[in-house]
């Protein structure tokens, strides 16, 4: 049913996408999500039909894979579970509340938002490219944890993404974390808020979607060959995380987002 490329794609997509989530504690979901859905419509799935099971089928593969990156980080910082879990209590509920928002929009209205929104972290990391550590801006407390959790894992359902890429921004700008504090309380966060979006793709829809071997938006298929992939990707690359200088993650992580920003508002091809 699927042409042979279709399947190495997706063993791409898991390895690109696993060591970047273990480098960048970005969940993956910036480059699984885009990437998928180019390779959806490659095969000639409706471009609406696309970004959904692009989104849901992120999401579920997002939960494995930022373990294995959280794991290895854990080895080394003993101080980012404790933020990482409260955080990732509210994304739940944010991440729920997105993805059933998500399935009544049109995909070019969320390739738009995901667009501007990778724009902006683009933006953010460069005026900050040789900053080392802010001074935090405001209290990391249960209040501040509530707002951020529920707003990052709201965007993380809505565009199917664990949500690391706003988080990190936020954590680093506001809250005065390092690189690789943020990078590291990210990936446990990610590991709770993808559940919350992964279950609203799989119930909203259910009977509604029409591919192949799915759950809802969640595509069986999609899930077993990327995260075949990417959960042990995703510990290589956390575990290089912690000797590479900050500066030069910066630089990357800023190139592959500025990268997928572009293509996902059209501007590349």
């Amino acid at each position: 049913m699927f042409p042979i490329e279709y399947f190495l794609g997706l063993m791409l997509i898991g390895i690109c996408a696993g060591f970047a989530s273990g480098l960048l504690g970005v969940g993956g979901g910036f480059l699984i999500v885009p990437l998928q859905y180019f390779l959806l419509k490659y095969i000639g799935v409706e471009p609406d039909l696309a970004i959904l099971i692009s989104f849901g089928t992120s999401l579920a593969i997002i939960i494995p894979t930022s373990l294995s990156g959280a794991y290895r980080h854990t080895r080394t910082m003993d101080n980012i579970v404790k933020p990482g879990i409260r955080l990732g209590i509210f994304g739940i509920i944010g991440g729920a509340i997105g993805g059933f928002v998500a399935s009544s929009l049109p995909s070019r209205v969320l390739e738009i938002i995901f667009g501007l929104l990778l724009l902006f972290v683009t933006v953010n990391n460069v005026i900050n490219i040789n900053k080392e550590r802010e001074e935090a801006r405001i209290p990391f407390n249960l209040i501040t944890a509530g707002i951020i959790g529920l707003l990052v894992g709201f965007s993380s359902g809505l565009l199917g993404v664990g949500g690391g890429i706003f988080l990190i921004a936020i954590l680093t700008a506001f809250l005065g974390f390092s690189l690789i504090e943020a990078i590291g309380t990210s990936s446990v966060f990610i590991c709770l808020t993808a559940i919350g979006g992964f279950l609203s793709y799989m119930i909203s829809g259910w009977g509604v979607s029409t591919f192949p071997y799915s759950i809802g938006y969640v595509s069986i298929i999609n899930f077993v060959l990327i995260a075949m992939f990417s959960v042990p990707f995703a510990s290589i690359g956390a575990k290089m995380a912690h000797k590479v200088p900050q500066k030069k993650l910066k630089i990357i992580f800023s190139i592959l987002v500025f990268y997928m920003a572009l293509k996902m508002l059209g501007i590349l091809p």
